[in-house]
């Protein structure tokens, strides 16, 4: 129990660290200048120590996943995508807005509103199932190395991912999060979005061991 609660204490303490140092100005810098690396980088450490933290608050003590790397890869995959959706999607609603399609071009909040609503309902859930179904994939073939990405998809439930993941974490907690993060001037959304990295990595975390 002593060595679980210092372990703790060594994770949390990493995780502030990571968080300063994406907040620092030269990681500001290199994110605008190498935005895609940034955002690989960001997932893969992030949003794998949010699913770390997960599976510790449901098993109650902390163990390495299997296929650590790999998982955490798929994360900074992810994680390269959402840096071209952030930007497909502001610019998308910018030119709808412009074109008087959607209104209140003049309101910040409208911008980050809507830019956030239509991301999350049309992108957020092929996302979040594509990381369900993965890592359910690399989690088979701990028992089944001959394990196909249809068994992986069979497996998924999808009823719960569906009541819980959809319609509950979009409305509630990353529609409201996304549409701040679009209230924040582009050069600091990559910090908010470091944040939330770790949330959806605990989020989704937390989903898979229920």
């Amino acid at each position: 129990m002593k060595k679980d609660y210092i372990f703790s204490i060594i994770v949390f303490l990493v995780v502030a660290l990571l968080i300063f140092i994406v907040t620092r100005s030269f990681f500001l810098n290199f994110a605008a200048s190498y935005p895609l690396i940034a955002g690989f980088t960001k997932f893969f450490i992030l949003a794998t120590f949010g699913d770390f933290i997960g599976f510790r608050i449901k098993l109650g003590k902390w163990k390495k996943p299997d296929y650590l790397f790999a998982k955490a890869t798929i994360w900074g995959i992810i994680g390269i995508t959402i840096v071209l959706i952030f930007g497909i999607f502001s610019s998308g609603v910018e030119h709808l807005q412009s074109e008087n399609i959607l209104p209140f071009e003049e309101s910040i909040f409208a911008f980050a509103l809507f830019t956030s609503i239509l991301m999350n309902l049309t992108f957020a859930p092929t996302m979040m199932a594509f990381h369900r179904i993965t890592d359910t994939y690399l989690n088979l073939r701990v028992d089944n190395k001959n394990v196909s990405f249809r068994e992986a998809v069979d497996e998924v439930k999808w009823n719960k991912f569906f009541s819980f993941i959809v319609l509950k974490t979009i409305p509630m907690f990353w529609i409201p999060a996304h549409t701040i993060t679009f209230l924040l001037p582009n050069e600091y959304r990559i910090i908010f979005a470091a944040l939330l990295g770790i949330f959806l990595g605990l989020i989704l975390g937390l989903f898979k061991n229920k």
